[in-house]
């Protein structure tokens, strides 16, 4: 009964994470269409996101356990790429790609996640699972050759999306063990501390940029910077960290329809029908292989997790 109670709680918060990740594609839009550079608004929605975790750290009852020598290496690695990697390449993308199409983008990430439970995890799928990759991968194909000018091509952000899809799968695959020694709100503090330090290099310039831009869009960099990058983060690492996480992983299904939803309701846009159709056939694809593709024997990566 507790188990299942935990796991209840543990999707609760999942789903705040991936209602406020949906809405953050939008957001991101907003400002850079409101007067931001793509490297000003990266940087200044996460030094408000390790400002709050310096507040969270210095609050009574809140002792942060300093990270062990050997485990320095791994948390500085992770924050890195989940935090430098993906937003850099996030919100450089969303300079040509719309908010909705983004959405579906990084709702490939369960793809990749596959994809390195197979290659390093040594997880076996079977035929229905390899089935479902080639048709997530058909899905990716075509949100990707809806993105662009039939003349042009692929939008170049695409590319940097895929990149995204990838850096998260690694950062969420590979933070797990890591909750068995710190908790969410510390290791996730953490994360956002590393990461937040290459985003220094577009220091230059940001306080003109913060003056320059409209007041909507800082109140939306002030958005992503709260909601997205601090408490969305918080929520999916305490569900990650309490509950199963394939069950949890699930939810992420959900975000590129969300994303769709705020970038229609906010900023009147829609990805094109064929960029639709591929989101459709990509989440098919990741559907079938976590439901029908996996060895049963093997069907949690995250079991595997203490050989790495």
């Amino acid at each position: 009964m507790e188990e299942k109670s935990l796991n209840s709680k543990a999707l609760l918060l999942a789903g705040v994470s991936v209602i406020i990740w949906g809405s953050t594609f939008a957001a991101i839009s907003f400002s850079l269409k409101g007067g931001y550079s793509a490297g000003h608004l990266v940087l200044i929605r996460f030094l408000i996101a390790s400002l709050i975790f310096c507040v969270i750290a210095l609050l009574p009852g809140f002792r942060f356990k300093l990270p062990h020598k050997e485990d320095i290496l791994k948390i500085g690695s992770l924050g890195v790429i989940g935090i430098s990697v993906y937003h850099i390449c996030a919100t450089f993308g969303q300079l040509t790609v719309s908010a909705g199409t983004a959405g579906m983008l990084i709702g490939s990430t369960p793809i990749f996640t596959t994809i390195i439970a197979v290659l390093v995890l040594k997880e076996r799928l079977g035929q229905m699972g390899w089935i479902g990759l080639g048709i997530g991968f058909t899905g990716i194909l075509l949100i990707s050759l809806g993105t662009g000018d039939p003349s042009a091509g692929v939008s170049p952000g695409v590319l940097l999306f895929l990149i995204s899809a990838l850096a998260t799968s690694i950062f969420f695959v590979y933070q797990k063990p890591l909750f068995k020694k710190y908790n969410p709100i510390e290791l996730t503090a953490y994360f956002t501390w590393a990461g937040t330090l290459p985003f220094l290099i577009f220091a230059p310039g940001l306080f003109d940029s913060i003056q320059n831009a409209s007041l909507g869009a800082n109140l939306s960099a002030v958005y992503v910077g709260i909601f997205p990058a601090t408490i969305a983060y918080i929520t999916w690492a305490v569900a990650l960290s309490i509950g199963n996480a394939s069950s949890v992983s699930t939810l992420l299904y959900a975000e590129p329809v969300i994303a769709i939803l705020v970038a229609w309701i906010w900023l009147h846009e829609l990805p094109t029908p064929l960029s639709i159709a591929g989101g459709v056939i990509a989440i098919s694809g990741v559907l079938l292989v976590n439901i029908f593709g996996k060895k049963a024997l093997l069907a949690n990566p995250f079991k595997r997790m203490k050989s790495i």
